[in-house]
């Protein structure tokens, strides 16, 4: 889906500043909040599309002013709340104040007729082009290499496609690669004209550009 989760590739948002002696939890809470994540994984055997697709439907100003396992903390929240695991009113009690939840998932369940795909279309040096469209739903293909024209390097095999995964829980295999992209086709003049960078992608993503 479109939305202010999927920044990657734009220009305006500054060096990402990690120091290098970065702890894996700056709190306690942090380190409580994983174990939380993970006891939901297993209690509603929900994978990590559903997961990304409730942080990804996040209020954007929420989004871009909370911390990453604040992100964490929403996602798993709104998804104990869809399950029916517990109601909203019951989280803001029990938290002493409002527990923000993410919007409503507006993604499409895979339909009978999307089966898995295990036969491969392309082949390594095959040119191919990434789709260009806005789902309302989960997607890992990047905004900024949709549209974009590519070169097949690797085949990596079939792999549960993440836009389905995400809604409704079936999951679907589709073949995966790794495309090469030239810097210059992703930003134009802004990009090094001997730089490139591959890309996983999905083979409902591609189109053949031969």
């Amino acid at each position: 889906m479109d939305g202010i989760h999927d920044v990657g590739g734009l220009d305006g948002f500054g060096p990402v500043k990690a120091p290098p002696t970065e702890p894996v939890f700056a709190t306690e809470w942090e380190r409580r909040a994983l174990r939380v994540t993970m006891a939901t994984f297993l209690g509603l055997d929900v994978g990590g599309a559903p997961f990304r697709h409730s942080i990804e439907r996040m209020d954007p100003g929420h989004y871009l002013t909370s911390s990453y396992y604040e992100h964490w903390l929403t996602g798993i929240a709104t998804l104990l709340v869809e399950a029916g695991n517990v109601t909203s009113s019951e989280l803001d009690r029990r938290a002493g104040g409002r527990v923000p939840l993410s919007r409503a998932d507006r993604g499409t369940p895979p339909g009978p007729a999307e089966t898995d795909h295990l036969e491969p279309q392309f082949s390594p040096g095959d040119r191919v082009r990434v789709r260009e469209w806005h789902p309302t739903g989960h997607t890992r293909a990047p905004r900024y290499v949709q549209g974009k024209r590519g070169v097949v390097v690797r085949l990596d095999g079939p792999a549960n496609l993440p836009d389905f995964e995400a809604h409704g829980g079936r999951r679907v295999l589709d073949p995966t690669y790794s495309v090469r992209f030239s810097a210059e086709e992703l930003w134009g003049e802004a990009g090094d004209e001997h730089a490139s960078m591959h890309v996983d992608l999905w083979e409902r993503y591609l189109v053949d550009d031969a």
